[in-house]
């Protein structure tokens, strides 16, 4: 079926919607390939997870050398480069590699606005060439299609200018897969049925709007003096609210382990002199305050931070009352997500127990400056899961499963682009469903999860690869993001530059080949080392979901 769309005011090489970490990734290696890129991006900052959704990274234990790409170690790199070129660091501060805010989820965890500094140096080569161009606050409002091929966007830009944008390739990158519902392209959302999955876990029955709760999260630090915001006016919904499978209501210091469901109590210590720096130390008798630490003041000069800065993004201000997108009500439950954190905050500030049998932490601050927010909240609520592309190939909780697969380790695929790793980690649902924690081996990256069955000429780039609702839970982490996005971009530069198909690369021996050469010139990881692959690893789940 064709749509009749107005000429294209601009055409492109490659369209890419969404500039979150695939969408980045994804620019980068499109430019790095020869072509011409444009991004469209919502929020006004690139990045997504890293940056408007204020997520520092969810990572494996290898990260630091394997399952990733060698353009994500370097964003990585250059995020401590940054830190030790700008920050006044302790003595010991750069003995060891440097996690700036020591946060235990994660041997880098750091600020939004140092993540997107590192990502606008990074396109900036390109943007100064001309070969990329950026739209930010820019919202996709229509999909122009003919047949089988996508053939234009209409784009409102910041300033309400409506822009047609053509483009011989288009990328979906976008946080909730919004160009596969504008487009008409297949897709999933919700949890599929075991009869359609075939996968363990899955319930008897599919629920398209049974999905993982988002959250809207928030920075803060711990300081003198009284900083209670204002009572929300819904504040009794919100905490009394409970979930599935929880001991009491949700804003308490007590949760089910997601792997067990049995009750864990954390500690809530702002500003510790001594911490957990690492996964498993954190489980062990998990604190929150450190959990996603983003500035430990002790790693730098003393005195210079009143306070550590932490990112709330816990269990307890998870969004379970309905969907954040696909419904009609969907901006109502983005806004009361942001509303079930600012009570969550005020809970924190008033009635939460302290260690000497008091309540509430009146000194907690919020850091807008962090968030780049009026106040301190998040731009962009945290979208675990997206719409899901019906792809040529959909990897299923028996690929990875270690209960499954065993000493196997995952299935390997001959199409594969890129590695990644983290456990099945699903938080409560929208549609009741409680945590969902399964170990889960190294995993490859097929190419055919990145390819629409039908249509023709669009390659997902983020968190609408074609997955499953089991599997979105170890392929929606940051590293696995960005090799996803990667290896859209690379491949929309190579079938532009040998003038072929996404689907003709794939269907064709020789140029499968040939492309994953180019990959691994690139320095993409096709594949783990035999000792890592059979390995499940300690990342992910466990006493505090990511």
């Amino acid at each position: 079926m064709r749509t009749t769309a107005p000429r294209a005011e601009q055409h492109t090489d490659v369209l890419v919607v969404g500039g979150g970490v695939g969408g980045i990734a994804a620019a980068l290696a499109a430019c790095e390939g020869g072509a011409r890129v444009v991004v469209v991006e919502p929020y006004g900052w690139i990045g997504g997870q890293l940056t408007s959704q204020a997520v520092p990274p969810d990572e494996h234990p290898w990260i630091e050398t394997h399952g990733s790409t060698a353009s994500y170690r370097r964003f990585r790199q250059a995020v401590r480069d940054h830190y030790r070129t700008w920050y006044p660091l302790t003595s010991d501060g750069s003995a060891r590699p440097l996690n700036p805010g020591n946060g235990w989820v994660s041997p880098l965890c750091h600020e939004p606005r140092a993540a997107l500094a590192v990502l606008q140096a990074m396109i900036a080569p390109w943007r100064a060439a001309g070969r990329l161009t950026v739209h930010t606050r820019a919202q996709v409002e229509r999909a122009h299609t003919d047949g089988d091929t996508l053939t234009a966007l209409t784009v409102r830009l910041a300033d309400g200018t409506p822009l047609h944008l053509g483009a011989s390739l288009v990328l979906e990158a976008s946080e909730t897969g919004e160009l596969l519902a504008l487009a008409g392209i297949e897709h999933r959302t919700g949890t599929e049925s075991q009869a359609q999955t075939g996968e363990p876990s899955a319930p008897d029955r599919p629920a398209p709007l049974n999905m993982q709760a988002a959250t809207v999260c928030f920075a803060l630090e711990h300081v003198d003096g009284d900083h209670t915001v204002d009572r929300p006016a819904d504040y009794d919904h919100w905490r009394t609210r409970t979930a599935p499978g929880w001991p009491g209501p949700l804003f308490s210091w007590t949760y089910p382990d997601p792997r067990t469901g049995r009750a864990v109590t954390g500690r809530f210590t702002p500003n510790p002199r001594s911490t957990a720096t690492s996964m498993e130390e954190g489980l062990i008798a998990p604190e929150l305050w450190t959990y996603r630490r983003i500035l430990d003041r002790q790693a730098f000069r003393p005195g210079l931070f009143p306070s550590d800065v932490t990112v709330v993004n816990w269990p307890m201000n998870d969004y379970l009352d309905g969907p954040l997108f696909g419904v009609p009500d969907a901006e109502r439950h983005v806004r009361r997500a942001r509303r079930a954190s600012q009570a969550f905050l005020y809970w924190l500030q008033t009635e939460a127990p302290r260690p000497d049998g008091g309540t509430g932490f009146p000194g907690l601050r919020l850091r807008p400056d962090v968030t780049g927010t009026d106040d301190g909240f998040a731009q962009a609520p945290y979208i675990r899961e997206a719409r899901r592309l019906v792809a040529v190939t959909t990897p299923t909780e028996q690929d990875l499963s270690v209960a499954v697969r065993g000493a196997a380790g995952a299935v390997h695929y001959p199409d594969t682009v890129g590695t990644g790793h983290y456990r099945i980690d699903l938080h409560p649902t929208t549609g009741g469903d409680g945590y969902l924690d399964v170990a889960a081996h190294p995993f490859e990256i097929p190419l055919g999860a990145l390819l629409p069955e039908r249509v023709t000429n669009v390659i997902a780039a983020g968190k609408a690869v074609g997955t499953t609702h089991i599997t979105n839970g170890c392929y929606r982490v940051h590293p696995a993001e960005w090799s996803i996005g990667e290896a859209a971009g690379a491949l929309a530069a190579y079938c532009l530059d040998r003038r072929t198909s996404p689907h003709g690369v794939r269907a064709s021996a020789k140029l499968l080949a040939d492309f994953q050469s180019e990959l691994a010139r690139r320095g993409v990881d096709l594949r783990w080392p035999t000792a890592m692959a059979t390995a499940p690893g300690p990342a992910g789940g466990g006493a505090l979901p990511s």
